[in-house]
């Protein structure tokens, strides 16, 4: 009561020193007011950025917090139980015609009166078959080479020794190829290896051996990985991704160009233009590189195809965390088209006619219009140098605006993958192996790795088993893939 009788007090005295108390309120509460909305703003960023996992944004699956099961882009609920369908085959064991070795349990007497039956002929014969590995043990093959001396010259001629063995007492190269196939393939610790097949074959390894066996590996495909990056290269659509590693306590990054039948992996401390230069491949590219629309691409004059799995996820996150009904809307119509496609594919038909096209490229550039309307960009102080920095929706449809022909281009061109899933699967593998081991020791750890790892992948998409694979590089004959895309 005593602040309100003063008040009142003023206003009749001097009511000028009211006027200014209530103006300087209320812009102390304009003040305030702008503040708590640029502090709710930054709340919403910053919450939005914790819902972030691999279902709405670029984060890698194996960073989620909590595994749930999300629809991939073109995913519907199928009508189908579960299970194997109608005509499917199974893989049921099967009896083998001529077995390794047979053992016959024959019956020696009656089980009622005893009498002896081992001059009975059988009236019949039941077969099961037991498939195992008989016990595993190292063999050790000693070369002796004789040396003589000719009675007629006297000229003193010794055996040659076999050209892979060079040493007075070595390992095989079966064995050689069992490590390299446990640390490049199953990716398996050093550490890991070593006890396996210390327990299995009774061979102690220096770990040192590992790492020249792998490095041997590497030399001995150097050819086959020079013959890799020439298909790669030559290939009309390629699929190219990057992934950050540790390498000597550094941040490296792997890069990969991928096409179904080979894989090409190279290294490098940089991500953007640099590496993807040193790599070889994208510089004098002529034909369609498919890939996550990171900006160093686009420099390369290669028409571009957009990875949609990554568009989906940001559309997903702007949809869940914005309430943006554009960008359900715009998912949707990605699904339909890529429906489209899958159906005429599957007719053998090989383009879609205009007027669909067009239809489809209208309803994809009108959704893009009406979230850059409901979007608007951020305008800053005309008097402050710098852009200012746009929401993280802003962001994405000018990217959608911009590169709309790169988005739709698997509607455009049939061989244009919907997705890049064939680059994302083949550098799956590399980032399972930095969560079991952490890291590269040095460099060239790392570049042996990317050449034998492009080896054993390309080998394998052309149908040669991994291991085989390995010791035919061994035996000095490595897997070289044909380059039919050659003139």
């Amino acid at each position: 009561m005593h602040i309100r009788s003063e008040i009142l007090s003023l206003c009749k005295d001097n009511p000028d020193a009211i006027v200014e108390m209530v103006v300087r309120m209320i812009e102390r509460d304009a003040q305030y007011s702008a503040i708590i909305t640029q502090l709710e703003a930054r709340v919403k960023e910053l919450e939005a950025r914790l819902n972030q996992d691999s279902h709405n944004s670029h984060q890698a699956p194996s960073s989620d917090k909590t595994k749930k099961n999300y629809p991939t882009p073109s995913q519907q609920k199928s009508k189908r139980s579960t299970g194997g369908q109608p005509g499917h085959k199974g893989t049921t064991l099967k009896r083998i015609a001529n077995p390794d070795l047979v053992k016959k349990h024959i019956v020696k007497q009656c089980s009622c009166c005893g009498k002896s039956l081992r001059h009975v002929k059988a009236r019949f014969i039941d077969k099961r078959q037991v498939i195992d590995i008989p016990p595993l043990k190292a063999i050790v093959t000693e070369h002796q080479s004789e040396t003589k001396c000719c009675p007629n010259c006297y000229t003193v001629t010794k055996a040659p020794f076999p050209d892979n063995v060079t040493k007075a007492v070595q390992y095989g190269n079966n064995i050689k190829s069992i490590t390299n196939y446990l640390t490049h393939y199953q990716l398996i610790p050093s550490g890991r290896t070593i006890q396996f097949v210390k327990d299995i074959f009774g061979c102690s390894i220096a770990e040192g051996s590992l790492f020249t066996w792998n490095q041997e590996l590497a030399d001995k495909t150097r050819t086959s990985y020079s013959a890799i990056q020439k298909t790669v290269a030559g290939s009309p659509v390629i699929n190219n991704d990057e992934t950050g590693v540790n390498c000597e306590k550094k941040n490296y990054w792997f890069h990969i160009a991928s096409i179904p039948l080979a894989t090409y992996f190279t290294v490098h401390p940089k991500r953007g233009k640099e590496a993807m230069d040193a790599a070889g491949i994208l510089p004098g590219f002529t034909g369609t590189t498919v890939h996550d629309m990171w900006a160093s691409y686009f420099q390369y004059p290669a028409r571009h195809g957009v990875c949609n799995a990554h568009v989906f996820r940001e559309l997903t996150f702007a949809l869940e965390e914005f309430k943006q009904r554009w960008a359900g809307n715009l998912r949707k119509q990605l699904c339909r088209i890529h429906t489209l496609v899958e159906n005429r594919r599957a007719s053998n038909i090989s383009a879609l006619d205009d007027r669909t096209r067009k239809r489809n490229r209208a309803r994809y550039d009108t959704l893009i219009a009406q979230g850059l309307k409901n979007n608007p960009r951020q305008r800053g102080d005309p008097h402050v140098r710098g852009r200012v920095k746009q929401s993280k929706v802003r962001n994405l449809l000018e990217r959608l605006r911009d590169h709309a022909d790169s988005v739709l281009l698997f509607m455009y061109d049939f061989t244009v993958p919907f997705t890049n899933n064939l680059a994302e699967r083949d550098l799956r593998m590399s980032k399972v192996k930095m969560k079991i081991s952490g890291c590269f020791r040095s460099v060239a750890a790392s570049e042996t790795y990317c050449r034998i790892r492009s080896y054993i992948s390309t080998a394998s998409k052309n149908g040669i088993t991994v291991f085989n694979a390995i010791v035919s590089a061994f035996n000095g004959q490595p897997f070289i893939p044909k380059n039919i895309y050659a003139e």
